[in-house]
């Protein structure tokens, strides 16, 4: 048995100095050596391994095992959806119907900066309210490189873009969680978080439009801009605190198409030096022939079955089927304990078959290519092909999640957050940082509010601060980390055909996550005094 030490080298400050080397290694490794992302992640392992094992004296064949699961948990589910994710774009690709859906969003608008909201910030936050696990940043950078736009652009728009779903993403998946480990009413979590991120939602397609026009894109565009992120976010606030949170991300992204498609704007013709300036790539603006309506309506069908199946799978009764096939088992090598001598859900692991956004993924896609008169071979050759062209992203994902998992069972993770967590008062200034930096680590908003959901209510009310709001403050935190996440990182490099220039991607976006964060904290800050705190529910 191994129980967990936060403070293993006697102080809290030198622990939490010695916890974050892994986490710091892979970053100056990306950041600054600008190594591949496979070889940073398996530095950074090996970096927790060895932190794990000599300063927090976790037994070598338990750190093994820990790193094993986190390898097993990148590759099914977060993997799992990837891969299917990208597979139904090959089978569009392949048959030119994706060709149809990138005129159909191009007749809704030629001018690039409006199309990076519709594609990224409209449509990517569909995908993120349906799936997630990075499937939104691989659709939209390459639906945005299909367009025209330059690769290193189009990933940076889909990462930043990805941001103000996340909370609510995977049908509430990461909200849900939270109030299950804080012992939270989920209402009362959702009705906060939904009071913090549609204020970034305001703010990213702004930034969105600077980013590929500068600016002068803001200048110009910044009407539809502020135009959609209010949409989205007013409707966000409103779903999440009086519908349910499971559907704030669908209606908020449908919300914010159809307020950006309804500005009479969206439809203006742009000049063609704004369209050579915001656009490097190579390909073409909508063709001058009109697709017929049965091939636009098989174009959108792929998608169009993902929120079915994705809307049906929430059902109770659907949900309690597909459920039958998940395995739950006791993870063999693991017998960690807690500081408190409980046992930690991490020695257990769940294999959910069927209730997984990437078997459902799986499940369009198969509807997709019966529909589009794929052949089976054709249909299996492609997936193959897409797995053989994800093989170093599958070798990132799975190093960085054995990273986490290592540093989250040894103790040197909550080691870092009980640091964080003893600023007292200033708490509710740091609280998001804290998600922030779980994101970061893991690539997930569900992970983050995992691992420190708890710990934020324990802080609060050590500190007298409202336990709700700290709780929130994580999950909202934790969306500005996803951009940054060296998971998303690679997904966005895949998906944009730019291998090994995720140190680069980094670089670009480390200073929209980080002005944002600071955005985000002084938000909470201000809802955890009478300056906002008639904000709170």
């Amino acid at each position: 048995m191994f129980v967990q030490d936060l403070t293993p080298l006697g102080s809290l400050g030198l622990s939490a100095l010695v916890a974050v080397v892994p986490l710091a290694v892979v970053l100056v490794l990306l950041g600054a050596v600008r190594a591949k992302a496979h070889h940073a992640a398996l530095a950074g392992l090996v970096a927790a391994l060895v932190v794990g094992a000599v300063a927090y004296r976790m037994p070598i064949g338990q750190a093994v095992s820990g790193a094993l699961q986190g390898a097993v948990f990148g590759l099914f589910p977060i993997l799992w959806i990837v891969v299917n994710a990208l597979w139904v774009y090959r089978l569009t690709v392949r048959t030119g119907h994706f060709d149809v859906l990138r005129r159909s969003f191009g007749r809704i608008s030629d001018d690039p900066r409006l199309q990076a909201l519709i594609i990224a910030f409209c449509f990517g936050a569909l995908m993120e309210a349906l799936a997630g696990f990075g499937a939104p940043v691989a659709i939209s950078a390459v639906m945005l490189v299909a367009v025209g736009f330059s690769p290193v652009r189009a990933a940076v728009v889909s990462l930043v873009a990805n941001t103000a779903p996340v909370a609510f993403g995977a049908m509430g998946t990461p909200v849900v969680t939270l109030a299950q480990v804080t012992g939270l009413p989920l209402d009362q979590v959702s009705s906060i978080v939904g009071r913090q991120t549609p204020v970034l939602a305001l703010f990213v397609p702004l930034l969105l439009v600077l980013i590929v026009d500068g600016r002068r894109g803001l200048r110009e565009t910044w009407i539809p801009a502020l135009t959609c992120g209010a949409a989205f976010g007013v409707v966000q606030f409103l779903a999440s605190n009086h519908v349910s949170a499971q559907l704030a991300d669908i209606a908020a992204a449908l919300a914010g198409a159809a307020a950006l498609v309804a500005l009479p704007a969206t439809r203006r013709a742009v000049p063609a030096d704004v369209r050579a300036q915001a656009l490097t790539g190579t390909a073409t603006a909508t063709a001058d022939r009109p697709d017929e309506r049965g091939e636009v309506v098989r174009a959108y069908l792929p998608y169009a079955l993902i929120i079915v199946i994705f809307s049906l799978a929430q059902v109770p009764p659907v949900k309690k089927l597909l459920d039958t096939a998940t395995w739950k088992f006791h993870w063999p090598g693991l017998d960690v304990h807690a500081p408190d001598g409980k046992a930690v859900s991490g020695n257990s692991f769940s294999l959910p078959f069927l209730n997984t956004g990437g078997t459902l993924v799986l499940l369009a896609g198969l509807i997709t290519a019966l529909a589009l008169g794929i052949a089976g071979r054709t249909a299996v050759r492609e997936w193959l092909a897409t797995v053989a062209e994800l093989r170093f992203a599958i070798l990132t994902v799975a190093g960085v999640l054995a990273l986490a998992y290592v540093m989250n069972l040894s103790g040197q993770t909550n080691t870092i957050g009980t640091f964080i967590a003893a600023a007292g008062a200033g708490l509710a200034f740091l609280s998001p940082v804290l998600g922030w930096f779980g994101v970061a680590v893991s690539g997930s908003d569900t992970s983050a509010n995992a691992l420190f959901g708890a710990l934020q209510v324990a802080a609060a009310h050590q500190t007298g601060l409202p336990a709700p709001l700290l709780a929130a403050a994580n999950s909202s935190g934790g969306v500005l980390g996803k951009m940054i996440s060296p998971q998303n990182l690679t997904i966005a490099c895949v998906a944009a055909n730019l291998p090994g220039s995720e140190g680069r991607l980094l670089r670009k976006v480390l200073p929209w996550s980080v002005g944002l964060l600071v955005v985000l904290c002084l938000i909470v800050l201000g809802q955890s005094t009478p300056v906002l705190s008639w904000v709170l529910p």
